[in-house]
């Protein structure tokens, strides 16, 4: 007899979430189908009182066909060591929030599973992660001295550069050979975000598409090749890139095979991996997301999956 689990997803509000695209709803969605209790909260409302973790939140339902698609129940205060599963699930920004709330997630005990793991979470951010994997990426810098940036970027004659810790294609943009145009770019991004920031090679292949590759425990379980729009170099899907249907290709194999071993050790049980070409390029493993786009174009459930290997994890 399969168990019935008690999870509580540490998620954005209800409100914000688009049902047809967000992977947390249906991720949400399927455990509620299989009659898993169900709680949310915001990570506002998590705290560490006396060494007990807590979170102000409420039980929830789902109705996908419905326009009000869920329904909230009176708030409560929850111990969340009383849980099965918690799900982090939150989107970006990664900032000293986010890092603190890893924290607080860290002491509940071992019988509470929390996935992704916080401690690895906070130490394998999507842009720097990718440096345990040195000969699969692009030239990538990560600086905030211009003249350093400058001249990583002249070896690469174009360039991406991006935030640090941004998401949803915020904040990227390509450079040329106009240096001063460069510089501008550069410095606003230095000054609007106030962290060193990512330059990477830039990889003509993007026009084939940015793939977004889902790893569920390690395994390979699904992707897409999001296209930037014409005369953009983003292929984010919030960024006006198009979702298309795509295998393996150029050495995805061999990525998924080198990462599994990293993802299995450290916990990361949901990520989402971007490759271009032949690069990868994040390690997406705070808030991952695609579920939805490769389950309509592949038509299959992966939602299914994660609770598939969630059940065998725990039994």
């Amino acid at each position: 007899m399969k168990k019935l689990f008690k999870i509580a997803i540490q998620m954005d509000p209800w409100s914000k979430i688009k049902p047809k695209t967000d992977s947390t709803f249906i991720i949400a969605l399927e455990a509620q189908q299989r009659g898993y209790q169900l709680f949310s909260y915001v990570p506002e409302n998590l705290s560490l009182e006396n060494g007990t973790v807590t979170a102000i939140a409420n039980k929830f339902s789902l109705h996908p066909h419905k326009k009000k698609f869920f329904t909230l129940k009176k708030e409560e205060k929850i111990k969340l060591d009383s849980f099965d599963i918690v799900l982090v699930r939150q989107d970006p920004p990664f900032n000293m929030n986010y890092i603190t709330a890893t924290y607080i997630l860290e002491q509940l005990p071992k019988t509470t599973l929390v996935l992704n793991n916080p401690k690895h979470i906070r130490d394998y951010p999507e842009k720097l992660s990718m440096f345990a994997f040195k000969k699969i990426i692009p030239p990538t810098l990560i600086s905030s001295n211009l003249n350093d940036i400058l001249s990583f970027h002249k070896k690469n004659k174009f360039s991406i550069i991006k935030p640090l810790y941004g998401n949803g294609g915020e904040g990227i943009e390509k450079i040329d050979l106009n240096i001063s145009r460069s510089k501008k770019l550069i410095r606003r991004l230095l000054i609007k975000y106030k962290l060193p920031i990512v330059v990477q090679r830039f990889i003509k292949e993007i026009s084939l598409g940015d793939r977004r590759i889902v790893l569920i425990d390690g395994d390979y379980v699904g992707s897409i090749a999001r296209i930037p729009a014409k005369n953009s170099i983003k292929a984010n899907l919030h960024a006006g890139g198009t979702a298309k249907k795509i295998g393996l290709v150029f050495r995805d194999k061999k990525i998924c095979k080198l990462l599994k071993p990293f993802l299995k050790k450290n916990n990361l049980f949901f990520a989402g991996i971007d490759v271009i070409g032949n690069y990868l390029t994040e390690i997406n493993v705070t808030s991952p997301t695609g579920i939805q786009e490769i389950n309509k174009l592949n038509n299959i459930k992966i939602e299914k999956i994660f609770w598939d290997k969630i059940q065998k994890k725990l039994s």
